[in-house]
């Protein structure tokens, strides 16, 4: 999985559970980002982005996202 290979730790939920339930449970952990990769997104190397704050950005390049974590790291920003 490319994101692990930069370095963040990932895990992947592919229960049967619908996805406003895999959501929940993400907010419950306070999990701060949650990338759904479907057929389209896999075929276009891009993901969807839920945020923690409920923002969420779809079509997102994977090296986009990826920067964009590294740098929020980087600076120590609360994600």
């Amino acid at each position: 999985m490319r994101l692990r290979k930069e370095g963040f730790r990932v895990s992947a939920d592919l229960g049967d559970d619908r996805m406003n339930a895999k959501i929940r449970n993400a907010q419950q952990l306070k999990i701060p980002y949650m990338v759904i990769i479907g057929e389209r997104e896999a075929e276009n190397d891009q993901v969807s982005v839920r945020y923690r704050s409920g923002k969420q950005e779809n079509g997102l390049s994977t090296q986009a996202f990826i920067d964009l974590v590294k740098a929020k790291v980087e600076s120590k920003e609360q994600l």
